[in-house]
């Protein structure tokens, strides 16, 4: 299981780096917000940006983050307390994966940096790690 863990930390690490570098090409056409529009983290279907959706995707609703990965088989739940605009506290309420590393229980920080119309740049912190990522909301469709 160790393999798993070292596998999954690898591929955060690389889509968050890679996500970093395709946003700093987006940033260069077009101004991030300012002030950032942090409520757009409180609601939708977020990815994050050049990953497979089947690898990792979230979905907020009513404060409650969801996010999955392995084809959407496996979830971390989490509840949303807002401390602020930007910043709120991420509380592990369930999920499915009893091997994975995150425990019911563990509170991350999150700080939402930027915005970017459609764009969110996150920074997480949990234990003593940090990190930095970009997550798209998708478009909703209107009826």
């Amino acid at each position: 299981m160790n393999f798993l863990k070292i596998f999954s930390i690898g591929v955060f690490f690389l889509g968050a780096s890679y996500a970093n570098a395709q946003t700093k090409e987006t940033a260069k056409k077009k101004p991030v917000d300012n002030p950032p529009k942090c409520a757009n983290i409180k609601e939708g279907k977020f990815f994050r940006m050049n990953y497979p959706p089947n690898l990792w995707y979230m979905t907020v609703k009513d404060n409650i983050q969801t996010e999955y990965y392995n084809d959407g088989k496996d979830f971390i739940k989490l509840s949303m307390v807002f401390v602020g605009d930007c910043d709120y506290k991420l509380v592990v309420v369930e999920k499915s994966e009893k091997e994975h590393p995150i425990k019911i229980g563990d509170v991350l920080s999150n700080k939402v940096l930027a915005t970017q119309d459609d764009y969110l740049k996150i920074q997480s912190k949990f234990e003593n790690d940090t990190y930095d990522f970009v997550l798209v909301k998708a478009k909703e469709n209107k009826k």
